[in-house]
C-alpha cells in the first residue's frame, strides 16, 4: 500500500534528480575546462610578455651604456681642453670614442663634424686643414653632450615606464592565475566529484 505509493512518488523525483545532477556535472566539466584554459592562457601571456620585456631591457642597456660612454668621453674632452691638455687627450681612448661618434652622428652639422674630427686627429692632414680654436670645439662638444643627455633621459624614462607597465601586467596575471589555481579549480573539482557521486547513488537507488 503505502510503500508502493511512496515508491511511485519517488521514481519521478529520482529521475529528475539524476537529470539535474548529470546536467550540473556537464556544466561543471565545461567550467573546469574553461578555467584550466584561462590559467594556461595567463601563463603563456606572462611568458611572452617577459620575453618581450627582456629584449627591450637589453636594448635599453646597450643604448644607455653607449650614451653614457659617449657623454663621459665628451666630459673628459671638455675638461682636458679647459686645463690646456688637449694635446695629450687626443691620444686617449676617449678621443677615439669621440671621433667615432662624430663620424656617425646624424644630427651634427658637417662643418662641426669636420672641426671636431680635425681636433681629435691633432690637426693632422693636408696643409689646408687647421686646428679649430679650443673655444669653438668646447661649444661643439657641449652641444653634443646636451643632445646625448636628453636622449639618455628620454630613453631612461621610456624604460622606467615600460618596467612599471610590465610589473602591473605581471601582478594582474599572477592574481588571475592564483584565483584560478587556488580558488576556482579545487572547488570545481570537489563539486564535480560530489555531483558525480550523487548521480551514481541516485542510479543505484
Amino acid at each position: 500500500g503505502q510503500s508502493v505509493d511512496t515508491a511511485k512518488t519517488r521514481i519521478p523525483q529520482l529521475g529528475s534528480d539524476i537529470e539535474e545532477a548529470e546536467s550540473k556535472a556537464v556544466s561543471l566539466k565545461e567550467e573546469l575546462k574553461g578555467a584550466q584554459a584561462d590559467r594556461s592562457a595567463a601563463k603563456q601571456a606572462m611568458a611572452e610578455a617577459t620575453a618581450v620585456r627582456d629584449k627591450e631591457h637589453q636594448a635599453f642597456v646597450t643604448e644607455s651604456t653607449e650614451l653614457k660612454t659617449n657623454i663621459g668621453a665628451v666630459d673628459k674632452a671638455v675638461t682636458a681642453i679647459s686645463n690646456g691638455m688637449a694635446g695629450s687627450f687626443v691620444q686617449t681612448g676617449a678621443a677615439q670614442t669621440l671621433k667615432k661618434l662624430a663620424l656617425s652622428s646624424e644630427n651634427m652639422l658637417d662643418a662641426d663634424r669636420q672641426d671636431l674630427v680635425s681636433f681629435l686627429s691633432g690637426g693632422s692632414g693636408d696643409a689646408e686643414e687647421y686646428t679649430p680654436q679650443s673655444g669653438e670645439i668646447t661649444g661643439i662638444l657641449k652641444t653634443l653632450a646636451d643632445e646625448m643627455k636628453k636622449n639618455l633621459a628620454s630613453t631612461t624614462e621610456a624604460e622606467d615606464s615600460a618596467v612599471t607597465t610590465f610589473d602591473e601586467l605581471m601582478t594582474a596575471k599572477k592574481r588571475r592565475r592564483l584565483k584560478l589555481s587556488q580558488l576556482k579549480l579545487p572547488n570545481l573539482t570537489v563539486t564535480l566529484a560530489s555531483s558525480a557521486k550523487r548521480s551514481a547513488i541516485s542510479r543505484a537507488t
